[in-house]
């Protein structure tokens, strides 16, 4: 016999009758439906995630949260070939002007200057931060790094707005 799209049937054991529940005892699925004698999980709605929990047993179920958050916010990060870019040779780069260039978004935070890049421009710094390599790489190009407290940011910010 040919094989034709009209006499095509599925592989034997391929298509399952679906089980009827609850439809007489001569099913063999009657009564109790499958579900067992009484109890939650014979109930209507008892199958998905028993409810019937106290307070301790439901708080014991939740994960604990892990992880932590520092209280104090992270630097803001500048890299050296940035300041390349952006900066011309003797200029006097401070956290406003850094702004003012486009390079950060505040001066709330602090910056800290990483050594990713070259620099060839003398550049005189006054960050907060500064990482090692980018120190070395300043000073050998003839800059100056400067250090400084919180509170000489927060004086130079408010000089800045009484310029403008």
């Amino acid at each position: 016999m040919a094989l034709n799209l009209h006499n095509l049937k599925p592989a034997w054991g391929a298509k399952k009758k679906r089980k009827r529940v609850g439809r007489g005892d001569s099913s063999g699925h009657g009564t109790y439906s499958t579900r067992g004698a009484k109890g939650q999980k014979a109930r209507s709605g008892g199958k998905g995630g028993l409810k019937l929990k106290g307070l301790k047993s439901n708080i014991q179920s939740i994960p604990k949260l892990g992880g932590f958050r520092s209280l104090k916010p992270k630097l803001a990060v500048v890299n050296l070939k940035d300041l390349e870019k952006k900066f011309v040779d003797n200029e006097i780069i401070t956290p406003a002007k850094l702004v003012e260039k486009g390079l950060l978004k505040s001066t709330k935070v602090g910056v800290k200057i990483l050594g990713l890049g070259e620099l060839s421009k003398k550049l005189i710094l006054k960050v907060d931060r500064i990482s090692q390599s980018a120190k070395e790489a300043v000073e050998k190009a003839g800059g100056k790094v400067i250090l400084f407290s919180k509170n000489e940011v927060e004086a130079q910010e408010t000089e800045a707005k009484k310029e403008k």
